[in-house]
């Protein structure tokens, strides 16, 4: 399934501050986020699929996609569009099972060793990082740094092809450039998108300094 990761928001309830993720969501899409991730590690599973639906109501109309983090059975209980899953969650190629041909499954890539379990896998992104510090992820582990997230980028092309890759990890609007000319088609964000009290003029932030970006390495290309 096609996929825009141009602006990935994560909204996960550590950041919301008592406010409504629904809204968080909504607001987002708003402001030019393409795709949104709900996280949520310290929710059960039924506080996540209350959420998960609620956020895709909110969505409702604006044919942007709710992915759900790790769990399958929230991401088919609440019908989430799909999910995002990590090196240590259900594999790839089960949760393309259960979910059907038509679910769109990301994967987290932090290592060029990933690669091979990505590439036999049907799944229609992944997420280079952590590229820089961030502390919305517990078991962030090394940053990449940008020149970490190019080498990683351009093994991913040898191998993935055609996959769209989004960066992510301490994005910014003021360093989103960075990580485009490094070869990412999108970023991931939690902190810079959800972080303060104007959602949506955050993501027109996030959203002029991706395009931008993106026009540049086009043109750089030609």
């Amino acid at each position: 399934m096609s996929v825009d990761i141009t602006l990935y928001g994560i909204v996960d309830p550590q950041i919301a501050k008592g406010r409504s993720m629904a809204d968080m969501a909504r607001a987002a899409v708003e402001g030019g986020a393409t795709l949104i991730q709900l996280r949520a590690k310290t929710e059960t599973t039924r506080e996540m699929v209350r959420e998960a639906r609620a956020i895709r109501s909110a969505l409702h109309g604006t044919n942007v996609p709710l992915l759900i983090n790790d769990r399958v059975d929230v991401a088919l209980a609440s019908g989430a569009d799909g999910v995002h899953l990590g090196a240590d969650d259900m594999k790839l190629v089960d949760a393309r099972r259960l979910l059907g041909p038509r679910a769109i499954i990301g994967a987290t890539l932090k290592h060029e060793s990933e690669l091979p379990e990505l590439a036999s896998a049907k799944i229609d992104y992944a997420c280079i990082g952590g590229v820089f510090a961030t502390t919305h992820k517990d078991n962030a582990g090394a940053a990449l740094g940008v020149d970490g997230l190019k080498a990683l980028r351009q093994a991913a092309a040898r191998v993935l092809g055609a996959l769209p890759i989004a960066a992510i990890a301490g994005i910014t609007a003021a360093n989103a450039g960075s990580v485009i000319a490094a070869g990412a088609d999108g970023v991931a964000v939690i902190g810079a998108l959800f972080g303060g009290d104007d959602i949506s003029e955050a993501a027109r932030d996030l959203r002029l300094a991706i395009e931008t970006a993106l026009s540049e390495r086009v043109a750089a290309s030609a």
